[in-house]
């Protein structure tokens, strides 16, 4: 080869390393050594040996080696895992060793018998998102493995990788042997580990406040059914401990860590929380809250409250944008239900119509799945409120799902949702009343079920509880989810509610916040056109009119003036009036 003349080569790279290793040297450094050698001398070594690949340097804990194909190094990668679990059985859990491997195809240069460069860099990126005992590889493995080797693969979608510059799609395995942990049943909910705050205060008296801050926020994350969170026993294990949060992360099976402290100085206390992504170690949402510590138990909960109520919305966008990243058909129950949520939030029809399928998805694969009868009620309702469908024609469906929903888990908030958001379409405002105060017994974080008794306030005739309940479902929900659509939702509350007690230039004043909010929300158009028209504003309303025919073009006779589940006779008149008013009586 040339003086300065550099050497690449297209080559399978497997990088290993021994997870918590620097927790086993802690608790024993000889034993902990002996059985790396043992690892590798009988394990390890051998098992590249026979797939033919050349160990390039080893890194105390870990190692690099070149394979000639992917399917070598994959081949490797799964005997290896499968040999070390087996030999972990006989051994007990503290002085188990296992690692986490990375493999990738891609150009690396060759060096004095080392290798540089990206394809050896995303493989040392892929080891680190393992889990002990599993095997991430990129697209490039993934795709000269496909069908070649008999794998039950799981994937990750587009990850971004530290230090590289464009996402990478990343593919898991974990080979036989004993769990760590069970797998979770499906659907496949992400977890979440609350670990204790730090007291920052120099004042052992504050430790009592400290843990029960963590305490609390845990057992009001518990009630939150769409996210597994670890018990604090477990949690609590890292008390007193500098962490590495991708470490708990793979220690506790979560996918996000919320760590945060304590510091009391005088009368005041100041609070921060921070939620992390375990996986990538990023930062998904900090806050700080300074308080005057008159009550410190009023404190603790008004800040647990304001806690769960950020992560609740935060959480799903992050889960939200990590399924984005994965294809359609690679979505399991849960990703489904997350990937239609996400749908629901923009209230159009090709996109509810897209949520629905992914809905029934989701129960085909799980026809246990609760939370996917609540949503299927909710979103094929949607379709009569945004007036797509005749509500003959769907009640019927979404009222049996519905049920379904509340058979399957009557400690759903969701299913209480669905039978009341179903109740107030057969106009009975007063049980979707009960269904609506039912789940926020079960999740008082819940913003959902505010929104619903707002709701059925409003069509039940009760124009103040309806201002009152959409100021608390928009105190709680303000970037969830379905509260993100209910921005304009919740707008378009308070318009109906202030037609209900004749406001109606407040009226119309939110109903133009809920469009600038949601200029797909058909119903916020509606109320546009009702509040100008009974405020006398005729030019207006026949102008609000025109644009919600644009919306909607082969809207009904029925659906504006008649399918509405307004239970009082004068507010039926009125919004007869109002339509007649632009020509439409």
């Amino acid at each position: 080869m040339a003086e300065g003349r550099v050497e690449r080569r297209l080559a399978a790279i497997m990088v290993a390393d021994i997870a918590g290793y620097s927790r086993l040297m802690g608790s024993d450094e000889e034993g902990t050594l002996a059985a790396v050698k043992v690892c590798r001398r009988e394990l390890i070594d051998p098992k590249i040996a026979e797939h033919r690949g050349r160990l390039v340097k080893n890194t105390g804990d870990g190692a690099l080696v070149e394979f000639a194909s992917a399917v070598d190094a994959v081949n490797c990668a799964m005997e290896i895992q499968r040999a070390i679990a087996e030999r972990n059985v006989a051994v007990a859990e503290e002085r188990r060793v296992e690692f986490r491997i990375g493999i990738n195809v891609g150009d690396v240069i060759f060096d004095d018998g080392d290798l540089y460069g990206d394809g050896v860099n995303i493989a040392a990126r892929l080891e680190s998102l393992a889990r002990p005992g599993a095997i991430c590889f990129s697209e490039e493995a993934y795709k000269q493995v496909r069908g070649k080797l008999p794998l039950d693969i799981a994937d990750m979608g587009e990850q971004q990788l530290k230090n590289i510059a464009q996402p990478v799609h990343v593919y898991a395995v974990r080979p036989g042997g004993e769990p760590r942990q069970p797998p979770l049943a499906l659907p496949n909910k992400p977890s979440i580990a609350v670990l204790p705050f730090q007291n920052m205060s120099g004042d052992p008296e504050q430790e009592h406040f400290t843990d029960g801050m963590s305490e609390d926020i845990i057992t009001a994350l518990s009630k939150v059914r769409w996210f597994i969170v670890i018990a604090r026993h477990s949690s609590f294990a890292f008390k007193g401990k500098t962490v590495d949060v991708k470490q708990v992360g793979r220690t506790l099976d979560a996918r996000y860590v919320l760590e945060g402290s304590v510091r009391k100085v005088g009368n005041r206390v100041r609070i921060t929380a921070q939620l992390i992504d375990a996986l990538s170690g990023a930062h998904v949402w900090a806050e700080r809250y300074d308080r005057e510590l008159a009550d410190i138990f009023a404190v603790q909960d008004e800040i647990t409250e304001h806690v769960v109520a950020a992560i609740q919305p935060q959480l799903y966008a992050a889960e939200g944008m990590r399924i984005k990243r994965k294809r359609p058909e690679s979505l399991d129950a849960w990703e489904s239900v997350i990937g239609a949520l996400s749908l629901i939030t923009t209230r159009t029809q090709a996109n509810i119509d897209s949520a629905t399928e992914l809905l029934k998805k989701a129960i085909s694969s799980d026809p246990t799945y609760c939370l996917a009868y609540s949503l299927l009620s909710f979103s094929t309702l949607l379709t009569v409120q945004l007036g797509w469908e005749e509500r003959e024609d769907k009640f019927p469906f979404a009222a049996s799902c519905a049920e379904k929903a509340l058979s399957l888990d009557p400690d759903e908030p969701w299913a209480h949702f669905a039978i009341g958001f179903v109740c107030i379409w057969d106009k009975r405002p007063d049980q979707a009343i009960v269904e609506g105060q039912k789940s926020i017994q079960l999740n008082p974080n819940f913003a959902m079920g505010y929104y619903l008794l707002a709701l059925a306030s409003a069509y039940g005739g009760n124009g103040d509880d309806a201002l009152r309940y959409s100021e608390k479902a928009a105190q709680f929900g303000p970037r969830d989810l379905l509260a993100k659509s209910s921005a304009g939702s919740m707008n378009n509350v308070r318009s109906t509610a202030s037609f209900i007690r004749g406001n109606y230039l407040e009226g119309k004043a939110f109903a133009q916040k809920a469009i600038q909010e949601n200029s797909n929300l058909v119903s916020a158009h509606r109320m546009l056109v009702i509040n100008c028209a009974l405020a006398g504003e005729t030019e207006e309303a026949k102008r609000a009119f025109q644009r919600l025919k644009d919306l909607l073009p082969n809207i009904s006779q029925r659906w504006t003036q008649f399918d509405w589940p307004f239970v009082r006779s004068d507010d039926q008149k009125r919004l007869r009036q109002a339509f007649s008013i632009v020509g439409r009586g």
